[in-house]
């Protein structure tokens, strides 16, 4: 289909609006609009968070009457069903009388996809999408994994040295990285539904795992703690936010005091599947999973296969020895050919650090 410069310049607008609720309508989608009349911005909006108003709705209701005959830009194919908690935006867009949709990206959900682009062409109105998809597929990568297998996407988070070491023999860690490297990722963790860690990064390190940014919320806390080896002061125990221990330790005393706490638990029994802890995070309207940890629990999550995306901050420093912990342990690959490998990089400059952002193949 066709576009022109205008039609990407409103669409970058609807994109840019949508991002504003980046960790807040989880697990709906980010979605912008906006409505043009005779070349002028009438109305702009954004979802905010689930149960409030779509980003049409909102726009339409500012517009009021102006809406009739004005062409609609929405990052999101509009939603035509109605097991929800609000009405399907198509039937308002069709009883404002716009008369233009321009639609970024169809929606995966099985219960809209294409449906309402179809309902909207059925009236009579004429819609258009594909426009800058690739851009509002990632902006919702979280939401689209979500929706089409009931698992969170899953992102991988390490800070290193320019050597691959992300801390001392000592176990000293602080810091590597830089501090415009650290305020990114506190905006990575309000991004995200959940923080994984391993009992062995609490032990060490007994971080808060908290999104400190004014006005952001903070994610879900998932620790991997086998053997229930937690320390009952452990900052990470804090709550709020939430805490989840994954563990197989069933019968203790010290469960049900935790659970006092506002501590909730999986219970998982031999060796952990990563497969069934995303099946039992996505059951829990989980839609995005950030990792921080140390050496061995990223290991085991990329051989398993449930890491979606890595983000590799690197330090211009230069560690060594050989007993300093790796950013990636666990045992290597057999060959070169079964490493793992990335798609869609991304490199650029976080203060004086490079960050390196890539998707599994």
């Amino acid at each position: 289909m066709k576009f022109s410069e205008k039609d990407e310049f409103y669409m970058k607008r609807a994109l840019a609006l949508a991002k504003r609720a980046q960790g807040h309508t989880s697990p709906n989608p980010m979605v912008g609009a906006v409505l043009v009349k005779r070349g002028r911005v009438i109305a702009e909006d954004y979802h905010r968070k689930v149960g409030t108003p779509h980003a049409e709705a909102l726009v339409i209701e500012k517009a009021g009457k102006r809406a009739r005959g004005a062409s609609l830009y929405v990052s999101l194919e509009p939603c035509c069903h109605t097991k929800k908690r609000t009405p399907p935006c198509t039937e308002g867009i069709i009883k404002a009388g716009i008369k233009r949709v321009v639609v970024s990206m169809v929606d995966p959900n099985p219960q809209v996809s294409g449906k309402g682009i179809n309902r909207l062409k059925e009236a009579g109105i004429e819609v258009q999408w594909g426009l800058l998809e690739e851009k509002a597929k990632r902006l919702n990568e979280a939401y689209v994994k979500y929706i089409t297998t009931g698992r969170p996407f899953v992102t991988l988070k390490v800070a290193m040295s320019l050597d691959g070491k992300i801390a001392l023999p000592t176990g000293e860690s602080k810091w590597i990285t830089s501090e415009a490297s650290r305020k990114m990722v506190h905006r990575m963790r309000a991004a995200s539904d959940a923080i994984l860690t391993g009992i062995g990064t609490v032990k060490a390190d007994d971080p808060l795992l908290t999104a400190r940014i004014k006005g952001a919320k903070s994610p879900i806390r998932i620790v991997i703690d086998p053997e229930l080896d937690i320390s009952p002061d452990a900052r990470v125990l804090e709550t709020p936010p939430q805490t989840i221990l994954v563990t197989k330790v069933k019968n203790h005393n010290r469960i049900k005091r935790l659970y006092d706490r506002g501590v909730e638990f999986l219970f998982f029994d031999g060796e952990l599947d990563f497969g069934w802890l995303m099946e039992e995070l996505g059951r829990r309207e989980i839609t995005s999973v950030m990792v921080e940890a140390g050496s061995t629990l990223p290991s085991f999550m990329l051989k398993a296969g449930v890491v979606d995306k890595v983000v590799f901050f690197i330090a211009p420093i230069i560690i060594g020895g050989r007993d300093s912990y790796p950013a990636i342990g666990g045992p290597a690959c057999e060959r070169l050919s079964k490493a793992f490998s990335l798609k869609k990089l991304m490199i650029r400059r976080v203060g004086p650090d490079i960050m390196v952002e890539g998707y599994l193949r």
